[in-house]
């Protein structure tokens, strides 16, 4: 089954440690720092819309992408009550298509690591960086190889109501590439139905993001750690990285 099919509806519940607050919170500490007023944002494979609704709420126009058919129905059932709710569009980040240029651009919980290969992540930034002001934000976070080798062989199990899930990773240090195999049974009634899914994820090492970003056509990049102030470590799990558009 194809990654975020089966598994949509289900994917806030098994989310919930995920801390959009403070992502939310760190982008608008960001963007606070711009010569320019950010107003409009693009949440870069938005999901089920969590953050997009959140940076809705505090008041950005926002336009929400995904390739998932389901998510985005989740990230519009979610936006229903809101008073300025997000446009969602269904697109793949590689074919990136807006009506015009945006303030800042963001793409959470390592959206960009499920990108297959170095030919689709360069086409992805390119998009981004197409449809980007001059002097825009492009902020991202990814997972690094050294998150994906702590994890090789790992299984972890959530139990939620109603839900059953175990997650197994396996890693592959010459590919770069880690491949999740994840199992989920959904009560229903007295019957529990069964749904599988493989994701793949690429990394990349940590001083490589700068000359894709560049080569992209920003002309600013920068690496922090974990929403921190400071150069990531090498031993870092999860980067963030601030690109500026020319």
């Amino acid at each position: 089954m194809n990654a975020y099919t089966g598994l949509a509806p289900y994917y806030d519940a098994l989310m919930a440690h995920a801390d959009y607050a403070s992502w939310a919170d760190y982008a608008e500490r960001c963007f606070a720092r711009q010569r320019e007023p950010v107003r409009l944002v693009l949440d870069l494979a938005c999901g089920t819309g969590a953050l997009s609704c959140l940076l809705a709420e505090r008041g950005y126009e926002v336009v929400g992408a995904d390739a998932s058919p389901d998510m985005l129905a989740m990230a519009q059932a979610r936006s229903g009550g809101l008073s300025n709710p997000p446009l969602f569009l269904c697109q793949d980040m590689r074919s990136l298509d807006l009506y015009g240029t945006v303030d800042a651009a963001v793409c959470a919980l390592d959206s960009l690591n499920y990108l297959p290969d170095l030919k689709a992540l360069k086409q992805a930034l390119g998009r981004v960086c197409l449809f980007l002001r001059p002097g825009g934000l492009f902020l991202f976070d990814v997972r690094t190889p050294c998150h994906f080798a702590a994890i090789d062989g790992a299984a972890s199990v959530i139990e939620e109501n109603g839900l059953y899930c175990v997650w197994r990773t396996g890693w592959n240090a010459r590919a770069m590439m880690a491949r999740h195999n994840i199992t989920l049974f959904v009560q229903e009634g007295a019957r529990w139905r069964r749904l599988d899914e493989e994701h793949r994820q690429r990394a990349y090492d940590n001083e490589q993001w700068e000359p894709l970003l560049r080569e992209a056509g920003f002309t600013d990049v920068r690496t922090y750690g974990d929403r921190k102030n400071r150069r990531p470590r090498p031993e870092e799990g999860r980067i963030f990285v601030c690109a500026w558009k020319a």
